[in-house]
């Protein structure tokens, strides 16, 4: 790969939010290379196929196998991409899931395990490959849900929903990124929480109505545009920080 190219690992990009940022990526400019990291690998190369078909595509793909929940596979994703890379300039911390479950343990502890455990151990192993940028970026997404002000402040729309485990997991993913950026600021590294807001996903679910929520959610791509500017340096002065598409908000 020419020096040029700036390589993006994306987990969870076969769809959703992971997706359409690879796609906003890719044809933003040929200087960017998106690995689609998914743990299907039939689905992330599909993923593949579908974008590079498309007219509007200038950068160009790969794809890499990742499962969140498997210290394994994240460790075999980031020696497959340190054997084909070489370094990574940015890491994308996107998988991640949703559940409501009447079973607290379950809801709590899945969630935990795979949207906190496995996006910090994620870092970890791609953090050698991160150090060999020039510019490195390490970006988590997180959402307003996990907002302590949000949630506590009365009338807030943030805070009638009931997701605890949901919640729990992305406020601890927050304190992820803010020890990171402690940590890796200094060695150069650009560390952000990023809420791309409420935008059409299957994270809710795979019906229409989950999808838009209803009709409410903007387009994917908002999230994914919101995403390119950060790692186009437009939001450097809010590094460290938990960023949404209107700014900066409230831990």
């Amino acid at each position: 790969m020419a020096s040029t190219l700036r390589i993006v690992l994306i987990t969870g990009a076969n769809s959703g939010i992971g997706y359409a940022t690879a796609k906003v990526l890719t044809a933003a400019s040929a200087n960017y290379h998106v690995i689609i990291g998914a743990r299907n690998t039939t689905k992330g190369a599909e993923a593949v196929k579908t974008l590079q078909s498309d007219p509007n595509t200038k950068g160009s793909l790969s794809t890499v196998q990742i499962d969140m929940n498997n210290k394994s596979s994240i460790s075999a994703a980031a020696k497959q991409v340190d054997k084909e890379f070489g370094r990574v300039d940015a890491v994308i911390n996107n998988a991640g899931i949703c559940v409501l479950s009447e079973d607290l343990e379950y809801e709590l502890e899945s969630q935990f395990k795979t949207n906190v455990v496995g996006a910090a151990l994620t870092t970890r192993a791609f953090l050698p490959l991160l150090l060999r940028s020039a510019s490195a970026y390490l970006v988590y997404i997180t959402s307003s849900l996990g907002s302590v002000t949000e949630t506590s402040t009365p009338g807030s729309p943030f805070g009638a929903w009931k997701g605890i485990g949901y919640r729990v997991s992305k406020q601890a993913m927050n304190m992820v990124m803010v020890e990171d950026h402690k940590e890796f600021a200094p060695q150069g590294i650009k560390v952000f929480s990023v809420c791309p807001g409420l935008v059409e996903s299957n994270l809710r679910g795979t019906s229409p109505e989950a999808v838009t929520a209803g009709g409410r959610a903007r387009p994917a791509a908002d999230s994914g545009r919101l995403l390119l500017s950060v790692l186009e340096g437009e939001r450097d002065a809010d590094v460290g920080k938990f960023l949404h598409y209107d700014g900066v908000r409230p831990w």
